[in-house]
């Protein structure tokens, strides 16, 4: 019974302290948690936001106290006191200002202010999607550089103990020291590339790290197997209908042309003066002790009607629209290469002899054998080697370029497929 519990227990300890692993689904839940970036473009939909309350509010009232009399000279008139007897002599103008807005300026404001808002949400959005595609694009670099480095990696081990039998075979003259020092400036060679992949990886995986805030994160934690299941996926048959519905760069591209818009409304608007209403208390400051009297005050536009202002307001609407086109017609172009990009990487992978490309190396064992038996010479295996290794590396980079091509397009559409 003892043995059973301390078995169990065992058991429980190595599974709890079995490192996590992540997939790619985690990688993303934890990129949106807690990216920074995310969360400062946040904060900048909620000043846009603040900033559309803002605008709504009245300008405040102007409240002007003046003509204060400090002393009384021997002229002065005397009035009634103020409090107590203090007042008799004292002179006070009281002045209450408000301006109203014409020709619906305010809420022309406001509706500027909506569409900035609106532009703060799709730069939420597209910086979202672009970091997305980012750290999915450096996950699948990622897994397709990990095969090709455990690939090397069991090369480098055949050359390193081929290495060592021709170096004692050689300084036994069992063998040539040419053979020997071509096995031995291979090995270098493959070293050399096995070191660059690995800086490579550690990249990716830096990248992955900051986008995720995973700062202890592993290639062993990389669950990589759903991934490599999903070698083909489908792809919409009106991608371009959908991508010019719901591309962030054409919506954004829109409200800028709203925007435009709405700004040549308001300076067409500006030519119109606003009004001022006036509220007055006068104290002993004319033929009446106190005297109330109401006015107001306008801009006569006469010499300025804004015409300059509105003309370039007409130019800037005129700029975004040509803007749009411009964008339209590049992202059509672009959604055609990469959809014609796809198509021919998923048709390369469809035909594509995994199983002969898995199969070469143990047919590099093999050879291996046979160079020792005498049966192939040392240039036939080597050349073997490196055409097995192009093989391999060859397909895992089409794989890695079909998926970054699939998330490319994903990424101008706008949502995933």
């Amino acid at each position: 019974m003892r043995y059973i519990c301390s078995t169990i227990l065992a058991i429980v300890m190595v599974s709890l302290c079995k490192a996590q692993t992540y997939s790619l689904a985690q990688l993303e839940a934890s990129f949106i948690e807690h990216n920074y970036s995310l969360i400062a473009s946040k904060f900048a939909i909620g000043r846009a936001e603040a900033e559309i309350v803002q605008e709504k509010l009245w300008p405040n009232p102007n409240l002007a106290i003046g003509e204060v009399n400090l002393w009384a000279n021997a002229n002065s008139e005397t009035m009634p006191p103020l409090i107590g007897n203090y007042g008799r002599t004292q002179q006070v103008s009281v002045e209450l200002e408000q301006l109203i807005e014409t020709a619906g300026k305010r809420k022309k404001r406001v509706a500027i202010k909506q569409l900035e808002q609106r532009a703060a949400v799709y730069e939420f959005e597209e910086l979202v999607r672009e970091l997305k595609k980012e750290l999915r694009q450096t996950f699948f670099h990622v897994a397709s550089t990990v095969q090709e480095r455990d690939r090397l990696a069991l090369l480098v081990a055949q050359f390193a103990k081929l290495n060592t039998q021709y170096s004692r075979q050689a300084a036994q003259q069992n063998v040539s020291k040419a053979d020997y020092y071509r096995i031995q400036t291979e090995l270098v060679s493959l070293q050399r590339e096995l070191v660059e992949i690995e800086d490579d990886l550690a990249e990716g995986l830096q990248t992955l790290r900051v986008l995720t805030r995973q700062q202890g994160l592993t290639i062993k934690q990389l669950d990589f197997q759903l991934a490599a299941q999903q070698q083909i996926k489908p792809l919409p048959a009106d991608v371009k209908e959908l991508a010019l519905a719901q591309n962030i760069g054409l919506k954004q591209q829109q409200a800028q042309v709203d925007l435009a818009n709405t700004q040549l409304v308001l300076e067409k608007a500006q030519r119109k003066p606003d009004v001022t209403l006036q509220l007055g208390y006068d104290r002993g400051g004319n033929i009446m002790q106190d005297f109330i009297g109401v006015g107001l005050s306008l801009d006569l536009p006469v010499f300025n009607r804004n015409k300059g202002n509105i003309k370039a307001a007409q130019f800037q609407v005129e700029t975004e629209k040509a803007n749009q086109q411009a964008l339209q017609w590049t992202l059509e172009n672009v959604l055609d290469r990469l959809s014609n990009q796809l198509l021919n990487y998923q048709q390369t992978l469809e035909v594509w002899p995994v199983e002969a490309t898995e199969g070469q190396l143990h047919m590099v064992e093999n050879y291996q054998k046979h160079l020792q038996s005498g049966q192939v010479t040392l240039m036939e295996f080597i050349d073997f080697a490196q055409a097995a290794r192009e093989a391999h590396k060859a397909y895992v980079e089409t794989w890695e370029n079909y998926n970054k091509t699939y998330e490319e397009l994903q990424y101008l559409v706008g949502e995933d497929f």
